[in-house]
């Protein structure tokens, strides 16, 4: 299985509306509603447009799956967010997210030469902070009652890997990878 990031484009927006708004993905994200298109339209103008976000199609097998993003880019800083999730349900559990997660890894700590990245994951959706922590994130916080969804307020964990973290984990990552049938030389940067 060959998996990739592009760039998004213009032509990705309905798909990325259908998955936004799908009950597995939305389950997850800090929203509660059903998003509209007039909001959807506004969000992606910037998603194309913003200086500070960068968004990329997941792709396995040449199809789109799902969603990669960095945030908060802060070249001054040198550090930056980043989120992810597969939109097509076909394609979860079958180790997608430790591929995407190199990926991300590699461009953020050494093509933009970053210090930090880090991200924020619902206390609840436990798989995917644990997989971050698995590859080196550190936790650094608990948002406590910091997101109001489902009606009612739920933490939040705050990861965060310095470019360190990335050097020292990485040779284990490879190997991981690599154990798993995966190679990680393989795995296109991200563009």
């Amino acid at each position: 299985m060959s998996v990739r990031l592009r760039l998004v484009a213009p032509e990705d927006s309905a798909r990325l509306l259908a998955w936004r708004n799908a009950p597995e993905v939305a389950a997850y994200m800090y929203s509660d509603h059903a998003i509209s298109q007039a909001e959807h339209d506004r969000w992606f103008a910037g998603a194309l447009s913003a200086a500070d976000r960068r968004y990329w199609m997941i792709e396995m097998d040449g199809q789109p799956v799902g969603l990669a993003n960095l945030a908060r880019i802060d070249p001054a800083a040198r550090r930056c967010d980043w989120a992810y999730y597969l939109g097509e349900a076909s394609t979860r559990g079958r180790g997608l997210g430790s591929r995407i997660e190199y990926i991300v890894l590699r461009y953020v700590f050494e093509a933009m030469g970053f210090n930090k990245l880090w991200c924020e994951v619902l206390v609840e959706n436990e798989a995917v902070w644990k997989l971050h922590q698995s590859f080196g994130f550190v936790r650094e916080a608990l948002f406590r009652a910091h997101v109001f969804k489902d009606g009612r307020f739920q933490d939040v964990v705050g990861l965060g890997m310095l470019r360190t973290d990335w050097q020292a984990a990485r040779p284990a990552i490879e190997a991981r990878l690599r154990d798993k049938g995966h190679d990680p030389e393989a795995l296109e940067p991200a563009p």
